[in-house]
């Protein structure tokens, strides 16, 4: 849950002002200087270590929490956050690199789902104990931080990959049975929708992957990743998803970093009882359910995908709006649950069909590209619309902006989508409406 120290601040006017402008940016700036680096060392020294730095880097914003008193300390809260957020990456290609191909989808909506169930049940708790037992903040960082020393031991028990997607390539030996490894560059997923979207290695490329040692060198790790980074983006159904999620991720990040301001300013919590933890539970299981139940869903998405971002976008444009524009506590917080849910449902739907389409190794590229375009856009979003440096917009034109921006994403994946289908129209209706995909059983 995003960091709001408004209760145990006060009402403040100045307060809010720094919290939102002064403080709150620096976790989007921290986050994106340091997703490339973070993006590297994960696979030069193989998801684990990356994994526990993050469980540290947690421990070290929560233990901040607790203890900041001055602006300056809660910037450099920001930034662990930041680095906790952005070590993300490790625990998400650790996942992918044990399981098989034919098993994505599930696990995705799997560990989406019980990442946000993980959450539903922290906000929940946190509320009843506001509320009902009357428990003092401070207490629920302390409570906070306990688990995150816990989860800090778990890590260690991981099983240590012997290979990894670009710096350690080296061959499996007869010896290494059991081990966990990432899966081959070469290997694929057996049935894309359609053979547009299936992004195939080359020959040459599959020579260059081969040839290339357990240490392989810096540059020449570049060089792969820009030849394969031009791949990718080659494929118009990927590019059509991968567009979909930097530019929604962008407006989601920025929705509910300050969702809480916003709700702050509508219902003052020194004035009234708030029931946010219990918005963040509600919203946060029904973005769990939407992620699990996306496993089981069989959809012709190759023809439907631009369409259905287009309403999907349309849909959380309006909830935007509404938090906005109608300034009712109940209607701003039914909104943010619909616009999470449905964020939730449609990006669990972009994750699979990226990875479904590539090999891991390329969708371990894309998927970092993806994020590092979204926090680009966001940074630029907070530098002109939020942070006292730029235009330091009240929370109100903000949210504003926010709903003319998911608008914008709508019209370009409506007018993508129309061009699709008179596209298929225009050669004789072939394929117009292909079978729904075969989900294999995990």
């Amino acid at each position: 849950m995003r960091l709001s120290p408004y209760s145990d601040y006060g009402n403040s006017r100045i307060i809010r002002a720094h919290v939102v402008s002064k403080i709150y940016p620096f976790w989007t700036y921290s986050y994106l200087v340091l997703l490339f680096p973070v993006f590297l060392a994960t696979d030069y020294l193989r998801y684990k270590p990356v994994i526990i730095v993050q469980a540290v880097s947690f421990i070290l914003t929560y233990g901040l929490l607790l203890k900041a008193e001055s602006v300056r300390t809660m910037q450099l809260l920001e930034c662990f956050f930041g680095l906790a957020t952005a070590t993300e990456v490790a625990y998400y290609s650790y996942i992918y690199s044990v399981v098989e191909p034919s098993h994505y989808q599930r696990v995705t909506g799997f560990c989406r789902s019980v990442t946000l169930l993980g959450s539903a049940i922290g906000s929940l708790i946190g509320q009843i104990l506001v509320s009902v037992a009357q428990v003092p903040l401070f207490y629920l960082g302390i409570i906070t931080l306990v688990s995150f020393c816990i989860a800090f031991v778990a890590p260690w028990f991981l099983p240590m990959p012997s290979k990894s997607l670009f710096f350690h390539q080296r061959e499996k030996s007869s010896q290494d049975e059991g081990v966990l490894e990432p899966i081959n560059s070469s290997q694929l997923i057996e049935k894309p929708e359609e053979p547009e979207s299936k992004i195939q290695l080359s020959a040459e490329e599959r020579r260059t992957l081969k040839d290339n040692s357990s240490n392989s060198g810096l540059l020449e790790v570049f060089k792969m990743l820009w030849s394969d980074f031009l791949e990718c983006y080659s494929s118009s159904t990927l590019l059509a998803w991968s567009v979909w999620w930097a530019l929604s991720t962008c407006g989601y990040i920025q929705v509910i970093n300050y969702a809480q301001p916003l709700w702050e300013k509508i219902l003052p919590s020194k004035d009234f009882e708030i029931y946010n933890g219990y918005v963040e539970t509600i919203s946060t299981l029904l973005g769990a359910f939407a992620a699990f139940v996306v496993g089981f869903v069989k959809v012709s998405w190759a023809v439907w995908g631009e369409l259905a971002l287009c309403i999907f976008s349309l849909v959380i444009a309006v909830c935007v709006y509404l938090m906005v524009t109608i300034r009712n506590i109940w209607v701003c917080y039914t909104s943010y649950m619909v616009f999470r849910a449905t964020y939730m449902l449609l990006i669990t739907i972009a994750t699979y069909q990226i990875a479904a389409n590539l090999s891991m190794k390329r969708y371990a590229l894309v998927f970092g590209v993806n994020t590092f375009i979204a926090l680009l856009l966001e940074t630029i979003l907070t530098v002109i619309v939020v942070d006292s440096a730029g235009l330091g917009l009240d929370i109100f034109v903000q949210f504003f902006i926010y709903a003319s921006y998911f608008a914008a994403i709508t019209v370009i994946f409506f007018v993508a989508g129309l061009y699709k289908l008179c596209k298929r129209r225009g050669h004789g209706g072939q394929n117009e409406l292909p079978s729904t995909e075969t989900v294999p059983e995990a």
